[in-house]
């Protein structure tokens, strides 16, 4: 059993039930029908999909199998998104809410299909959601989005303050035909079947390149060199510099886990409706029931992980006695900024490319439908979502604000922070498991104290864009504040986009 480094120092209870990949002896082909570069929901699921159709696919991840945003998902699955339905009639159309309600339902039903056929122990539950608002401004928000999930086809009914909540709220409504499941037992048992049907898998595996050779795809995977005829991004953002850089903004988000002093955990999915929003469900995990609640969104690398999460766990106390936090941890994900996914083959790349990127807070519907799609497009099958979800499609309205806020945002933080750092002394001063951006003669660099006081030193500059890294405590790790890449206090990317790693400094000949 490999051991897990998902994508940080933080561990999501479901991170025990790592998959476990056998390693073949016999050498692996030279050229495959298809190289699926991630291996969470996204890319497991695609890779099963297209072995399935009779292809020879290679699924590789960096990590090990759900090390990504899949092993630190709260792993919700709902009809009802983050991108609501009056936003999505707004800046799409009717017709594209109700498609986009459509392909949840689809993907639900995915899911649960491979869990019947494949006979997958992965805790999958059938659940009521209930969306509350809490003032008068949310109560609007609430109404608007009643109406536009009913035309969307949506199982929706308005309780009023009949919902089964702790808190105080003005009214709610209840979404049927909900779920939660434990994503790693899940997709274990579709890399199981994936690999039964003759498919092959490379952890601890980095992309590095490709370029096109004789019409096909020459990858080179750390020392190994492999062909393929198609190639998917399945890592939540592609790699290296491309448009998504400018029209996702990655995010972190935070969960605890709650043991409880009354047997009062929820039986149903709860989801208020602040900004950030918080969301509760309950999970029997080693036999114990645990009440998990997620929040405290951030961009990544411009927020305080630590505040994020006390401030979650102040906000779990507000309306539960809890007896001790068990798990607390944080995961990575991308908005876009029309609201939804791209999904399709890749603009502005070699031919043959495909992505699936933008799935906000909904990974596991986006992640599953992406698999769909992608399957359907390499194989030359219609899909009632190539169009509405195209990555070359063209919205000059929608998410026009939202694309101009978070390039501002990149680029001030592109120039500010070559402004902020501190002297090198400073690091005199550093409390063990900290970490600063020093000024040096040989430019910005990333400087971190381990437990036993040992230093280490490493380029500050981001090797995506030429941003400028910061610390992340929880995580023990240095995240960027524009596109979301992140490197472990060794300088080792553990996060796209960058594929290269951070430099590392001689520390002692700075301070001589």
């Amino acid at each position: 059993m490999n051991m897990n480094t998902r994508d940080g120092k933080s561990k999501s209870p479901w991170e025990k039930a790592v998959p476990f990949v056998e390693e073949k002896e016999a050498e692996l082909p030279k050229k495959y029908n298809v190289l699926i570069v991630g291996a969470g929901i996204t890319g497991v699921t695609t890779a099963l999909m297209l072995q399935n159709q009779g292809l020879d696919c290679l699924l590789i991840d960096t990590s090990n199998v759900g090390a990504g945003t899949t092993g630190g998902t709260s792993a919700h699955i709902n009809t009802f998104l983050d991108a609501t339905y009056p936003e999505i009639e707004r800046d799409f159309s009717e017709d594209a809410a109700s498609l986009v309600a459509k392909a949840t339902k689809e993907a639900i039903l995915i899911i649960k299909n491979h869990i019947s056929d494949l006979k997958i122990d992965a805790d999958f539950e059938e659940k009521k959601a209930y969306l509350y608002a809490e003032d008068e401004k949310q109560q609007k928000q609430l109404n608007e989005i009643y109406e536009a999930s009913k035309r969307a086809n949506v199982s929706v009914t308005q309780v009023g303050k009949d919902a089964p909540l702790p808190m105080a709220f003005l009214s709610a409504l209840m979404f049927d035909g909900q779920a939660q499941f434990h994503p790693i037992k899940y997709i274990s048992g579709l890399l199981k079947e994936f690999l039964q049907k003759g498919g092959d898998v490379l952890e601890y595996t980095a992309f590095k390149s490709s370029k096109m050779e004789n019409e096909c795809h020459l990858v080179q995977l750390g020392d190994l060199e492999i062909f393929a005829e198609h190639l998917v991004y399945a890592t939540h953002i592609p790699p290296g510099i491309n448009l998504f850089n400018f029209s996702c903004a990655p995010y972190r988000s935070y969960v605890v886990g709650a043991e409880l002093k009354t047997d009062k955990y929820p039986d149903s999915l709860w989801y208020d409706m602040q900004e950030p929003y918080h969301y509760w469900r309950t999970h029997l995990i080693d036999g114990k029931k645990i009440l998990l609640v997620g929040g405290e969104d951030h961009k990544t690398g411009q927020g305080s992980p630590a505040e994020a999460l006390q401030n979650l766990r102040d906000y779990v106390g507000q309306y539960v006695e809890v007896d001790q936090f068990s798990f607390e941890w944080s995961s990575q994900y991308y908005i876009p900024v029309d609201g939804l996914p791209y999904i399709g083959k890749m603009p502005m790349a070699d031919e043959n490319t495909w992505v699936a990127t933008g799935f906000n807070g909904n990974g596991m519907i986006w992640g599953t439908i992406s698999a769909k799609m992608i399957s359907d497009l390499i194989t030359g099958q219609p899909n009632d979502y190539e169009d509405l979800l195209s990555p070359s499609r063209i919205k000059p309205i929608a998410g026009f604000k939202e694309f101009v806020t978070e390039n501002a945002n990149v680029a001030w933080h592109f120039v500010a922070d070559r402004f902020t750092a501190e002297q090198l002394n400073t690091v005199d001063a550093l409390a063990p498991n900290e970490g600063v951006v020093v000024d040096s003669t040989s430019g910005k660099v990333a400087v971190s104290k381990s437990a036993n006081g040992h230093i280490k030193a490493i380029s500050a500059v981001c090797t995506h864009a030429g941003c400028i890294v910061k610390f992340n405590k929880l995580e023990q790790s240095w995240d960027c504040p524009c596109h979301g890449g992140r490197y472990d206090i060794d300088g080792k990317v553990i996060t796209g986009p960058p594929v290269r790693n951070l430099k590392k400094v001689d520390w002692s000949a700075l301070k001589s």
